[in-house]
C-alpha cells in the first residue's frame, strides 16, 4: 500500500512540475512579444520571427560545419576543465594549507576580465582551435575547482577517521571515500562550469577564430542583423538550459540517494 501511495503522490508532483514549466515558457514568450512591440523589431525581434530565423540558419548548408567546430572546441574545453578542475579541487581540499593559499589567488585571477588575456592567448596559440579551447578552460576550470575544494572541506570528519581506521592508502581513500562523498557538490560545480566554459568558448570564437557559432554571432553583430543575433542566442539558451536541467536532475538524484 505504501508503494501505491508514493506512486500516486509522485505523479501529481511530476505533472505540476511540467505544468509550471509550460506556464513559465508561455509567460516568457508573452513578455518577449510585448517587449518586441514596445522597443521595435529592429531592437528585439518577435518570438515567431526569431524561431523562423533559427530554422533558416539550421537549414543552411554551412551551419553543420560551424556547429561541428564549436562543439569540438567546447567539448574539449569542458572535458579539460572538468578533469583538471575536479582533480585540482580534490587535491587543494585535502591539503588545507595549499587550499587556503590558492583560493584567493584563483578568485583574483577569475575577477580579471578574460578579454584582457586575448592578446596573450593569440600570441601563444594563434587563430585556431586551441585558442578557443584555452578561452573556454580559463572560464570553466576555476568554478569547478572551487566547488570541488569546498565539497572536500565540507565532508564529515568521520569519513576521514574511518579511512584511517581501515588504513586506506591515499588512492583508495580518494576512490572509495573522498570522491563519492563529494559527488553531489562536484556536479553542482560542473553545472556552473558547463555554462561558463560555453561562454568562454564562444568568446574565443568571436575574437580568435575564423569559423564557428561565435564567429557567426560576431558577423551578425557587425552587420546589425538583429534577427540572426536573437536566433543564435535562442539556440544557445535552449541548449544550455536543457543540459543544465540534466545536471540538476543528476544532482538531485545523488542528493536523494544519500
Amino acid at each position: 500500500m505504501s508503494t501505491i501511495v508514493v506512486t500516486h503522490t509522485a505523479r501529481p508532483r511530476h505533472a505540476r512540475r511540467w505544468l509550471d514549466g509550460v506556464v513559465l515558457v508561455v509567460v516568457l514568450a508573452v513578455l518577449w512579444q510585448l517587449l518586441s512591440e514596445w522597443l521595435g523589431p529592429e531592437v528585439i525581434t518577435t518570438p515567431w520571427r526569431t524561431v523562423h530565423r533559427a530554422i533558416t540558419i539550421v537549414s543552411d548548408a554551412d551551419f553543420p560545419e560551424s556547429l561541428y567546430v564549436t562543439s569540438l572546441a567546447f567539448g574539449t574545453a569542458f572535458a579539460i576543465s572538468a578533469v583538471f578542475g575536479v582533480g585540482l579541487g580534490l587535491l587543494l581540499g585535502a591539503r588545507k594549507m595549499a587550499g587556503d593559499v590558492m583560493e584567493p589567488l584563483m578568485m583574483g585571477f577569475y575577477s580579471i576580465p578574460k578579454v584582457t588575456l586575448y592578446p596573450v592567448v593569440l600570441l601563444a596559440f594563434g587563430l585556431g582551435l586551441w585558442a578557443k579551447i584555452v578561452f573556454g578552460v580559463i572560464h570553466g576550470i576555476v568554478p569547478i575547482t572551487l566547488f570541488t575544494m569546498n565539497a572536500v572541506r565540507n565532508m564529515p570528519p568521520i569519513y576521514t577517521r574511518a579511512a584511517h581506521t581501515y588504513r586506506l592508502s591515499p588512492v583508495e581513500f580518494a576512490r572509495h571515500v573522498l570522491f563519492p562523498a563529494c559527488v553531489p557538490e562536484i556536479v553542482a560545480g560542473l553545472r556552473i562550469g558547463f555554462s561558463l566554459t560555453l561562454l568562454g568558448t564562444l568568446i574565443g570564437e568571436m575574437f580568435a577564430s575564423q569559423s564557428g557559432i561565435g564567429r557567426m554571432l560576431m558577423i551578425a553583430m557587425n552587420r546589425a542583423e538583429t534577427s540572426t543575433i536573437m536566433a543564435l542566442a535562442l539556440m544557445l539558451f535552449v541548449f544550455a538550459t536543457l543540459v543544465n536541467l540534466l545536471f540538476l536532475a543528476w544532482q538531485k538524484r545523488l542528493t536523494h540517494s544519500d
